[in-house]
């Protein structure tokens, strides 16, 4: 007889091997993202694990090769997903191992599964081909498919209690969430500028662009005649250290090892941005990353706290 995923502290052999799938999908494809998780405690880890994965999903949907109409189709079956997860109606035996662990994990941590259908909201931009005029235009693509990811990650992590955090710090948890989303999605648009022209998508703000004299699409490793490419990448860049500044503030509000995960995903991204700054051009040339050392740098300073720390002694607004 089949049961309904419940959120029981031990997890049965059917979620707990839906989990394992779920963390296959993460490591093999966000390293970056599966780097900071390894620092959760095992039953926060999981959880994270299903909502990358389910997000993933989406995300392939947008991207994949079907028609705009067919996608909308495959959006609206996932979103129809969702709504049996939030009726209770996903069996521990179902044979979406997405669903099943995601279901699990909703019913363990409170995660606002609403931010699952914003995310869908904005890969149904991308299906659209929408442009945006202005940053304003922008942010709202970047709440739904970033700022909601930072808002169902504070679901799982919680805030801490005993902090010493007025009430009204602790309700801006979920702000500061979706502000460090925002920061993380803006650095991904430069990192990929030319990525994206290929697929013929273009994110920056129209406004910025013809700012810049960069009108014309990034489809070649050098930037488009008499543009100041320079001067766009770094004007987006200071947009993206204030984002990070607001949203290193969610740090404290943390338990140490929630804390350390955010700090090691986001310092990630931090400094991917340093070395965009350093050379713009290279998002032209190719994918900017990081080795393995930095990487492991940023999460030993996640781990002692250092960043939470840091922000603690500059005050709101200023950069860590």
């Amino acid at each position: 007889m089949s049961r309904t995923v419940k959120g029981s502290p031990h997890a049965s052999a059917p979620v707990l091997a839906a989990y394992r799938y779920c963390e296959a999908v993460t490591g093999h494809q966000a390293r970056n993202f599966a780097y900071g998780i390894r620092l959760l405690p095992t039953e926060k880890r999981h959880a994270m694990s299903a909502l990358y994965a389910f997000s993933r999903r989406v995300d392939d949907i947008g991207d994949g090769p079907l028609d705009p109409e067919a996608k909308r189709t495959r959006l609206a079956d996932t979103r129809a997903l969702l709504d049996r997860m939030r009726g209770g109606g996903i069996e521990e035996d179902d044979t979406d191992p997405v669903a099943v662990a995601l279901a699990h994990a909703a019913h363990r941590f409170p995660i606002p599964l609403d931010a699952l259908d914003e995310l869908i909201d904005g890969v149904l931009m991308d299906v659209a081909g929408q442009t945006y005029e202005t940053w304003d235009d922008l942010k709202v693509y970047c709440r739904c498919v970033a700022g909601a990811i930072g808002r169902l990650s504070l679901g799982v992590f919680g805030t801490a209690p005993g902090t010493g955090h007025s009430e009204d710090e602790l309700e801006r948890a979920p702000a500061y969430a979706d502000t460090l989303g925002l920061a993380l999605q803006l650095t991904n648009i430069l990192r990929d500028v030319r990525e994206d022209a290929a697929t013929g998508r273009t994110y920056l703000p129209a406004d910025d662009l013809a700012k810049f004299g960069c009108a014309a699409a990034f489809r070649s490793s050098t930037a488009p005649p008499d543009a100041d490419f320079t001067g766009l990448v770094h004007f987006e860049v200071r947009r993206a250290r204030a984002l990070f500044a607001e949203g290193f503030r969610l740090l404290p509000l943390l338990d140490r090892r929630s804390g350390a995960c955010v700090a090691a995903m986001a310092g990630i991204y931090r400094r991917l941005l340093d070395r965009i700054a350093k050379d713009p051009a290279a998002v032209l040339r190719g994918r900017v990353s990081l080795p393995g050392h930095e990487k492991a740098y940023v999460a030993v300073r996640g781990l002692a706290g250092l960043d939470a720390r840091a922000v603690e002694r500059r005050g709101p607004g200023r950069p860590v």
